[in-house]
């Protein structure tokens, strides 16, 4: 055990095995990834069902197989690993103080370091389902890890409050162990995950899913009985006269995911109000110097073949700053979210970095767009690139590439906005 690193990774998930295997790849000598965890992996480990990979190794793996792959390769490349440890505290001059029953309480100092905690789920508390608080009321997530990882039922009749991707497919789940799961209730009038995962979890297997609903209370003493289901309008009121009762044991929350960015803020992060994640540039990097952050701790991405690709670039950055290597940039430009756009990530680049290589913007809608679609970067004066697509909805992640070709322009322009909208808006 060093206690001087060129770069540290927190979290052990996909975004920071892949941010610490790059950083050692590109130049960083010492490099430690540290998990709260008794073994690396993150999420993935609970997460059995295929369907990761298929970018990356150009196949179709289930989620510990993907994840050990990272494992194993960290390991040939000798990055050092510190499980089962607590990251209390970071500081601007990147220090780290950490807790872990075998070593107390101790620092350690590192060049750079990458945040890759990844996120957490929304509870009932946060979203204020009205109602007594008998048991059965879980986090969708909870309930993968006890029935994927130890082997436990939480119930046998559910409904699932949420169409996020963890909800439908823990509806297939649950159905194949042999529960009933007797609804998917979901407040927006669209698809909150997925549409894979709709068809696959919850078409093929017969869930019904309902739009404009919610749970307006759990009834239930000691544990779930039923639940109260209503349709809301579009302002996510109640509509009088639609409540019907479902009778279940279980009530499973599929309704957002959070940034986990305590460490984030107790350090002087800026955070995203949107994202709720820190403000980046094209490398990942932080408004801190030296501490960089990929993955779910910065937005919530649709696939883990991403994550992975945002710790890639978040790793060679920090690699880079440890070296020395990284220059400062001459000048930042902001990116905004523009038309129909929720947010973009990267928040702010450096068009010099333009020179060389294509910059990725990344982004969600703000509404489903069910018709053929335009992504287009502009500044205030001029368009700088525009792609089609056939759709644009806000469980798909949408990418727009900047490349060195729009070098001259990007550096010309004060801001730049990334606008989707149907063609026929154009």
């Amino acid at each position: 055990m060093k206690h001087n690193y060129d770069v540290v990774v927190i979290g052990a998930g996909p975004a920071g095995l892949a941010s610490a295997i790059e950083a050692k790849k590109s130049g960083a000598d010492k490099v430690l990834v540290i998990e709260r965890d008794r073994e690396p992996g993150g999420i993935l480990l609970q997460c059995i069902h295929n369907g990761f990979g298929l970018h990356t190794f150009k196949e179709d793996l289930p989620g510990p197989a993907y994840a050990q792959r990272f494992i194993d390769e960290a390991h040939a490349l000798g990055i050092d690993f510190l499980l089962d440890t607590m990251v209390m505290e970071i500081t601007p001059e990147r220090q780290l103080w950490l807790s872990s029953a075998h070593k107390g309480y101790f620092s350690i100092d590192a060049k750079a370091i990458v945040l890759a905690m990844g996120c957490r789920e929304r509870t009932r508390p946060q979203i204020r389902i009205p109602g007594m608080r008998p048991a059965g009321v879980f986090t969708a997530g909870t309930a993968q890890r006890w029935v994927n990882v130890q082997g436990y039922m939480p119930g046998k009749r559910f409904v699932i409050l949420g169409s996020g991707d963890i909800g439908m497919i823990m509806a297939r789940r649950l159905t194949l162990e042999g529960a009933k799961v007797e609804s998917v209730l979901e407040v927006q009038s669209y698809l909150s995950g997925l549409m894979r995962n709709y068809v696959q979890c919850l078409e093929d297997w017969v869930v019904p899913l309902h739009l404009r609903h919610t749970v307006k209370r759990v009834i239930g003493k000691n544990r779930v009985e039923a639940v109260e289901a209503v349709a809301v309008d579009e302002k996510w009121q109640f509509i009088p006269g639609t409540e019907r009762m479902i009778p279940c044991d279980t009530l499973l929350l599929s309704v957002g995911l959070i940034p986990e960015n305590e460490l984030s803020k107790k350090a002087g992060i800026l955070l995203s109000p949107v994202t709720g994640g820190p403000i980046v540039d094209q490398n990942f990097q932080t408004n801190l110097p030296g501490i960089f952050a990929a993955g779910n701790v910065v937005h919530v991405y649709d696939l883990v073949d991403y994550v992975s690709e945002a710790g890639n670039q978040a790793g060679h950055g920090a690699a880079l700053f440890a070296n020395g290597t990284l220059s400062k940039p001459q000048k930042s430009i902001k990116v905004n979210a523009g038309k129909n756009v929720r947010y973009v990530v990267p928040q702010f680049l450096d068009p010099q970095a333009l020179k060389d290589e294509a910059i990725v913007l990344q982004c969600r809608v703000t509404q489903p767009i069910e018709e053929d679609v335009w992504f287009e970067v502009r500044s205030e004066s001029q368009s700088i690139v525009r792609r089609s697509d056939r759709y644009a909805r806000p469980g798909e992640m949408v990418s727009v590439k900047l490349t060195p070709s729009m070098f001259d322009d990007v550096l010309k322009a004060g801001e730049l906005f990334l606008d989707i909208y149907a063609k026929s808006e154009a």
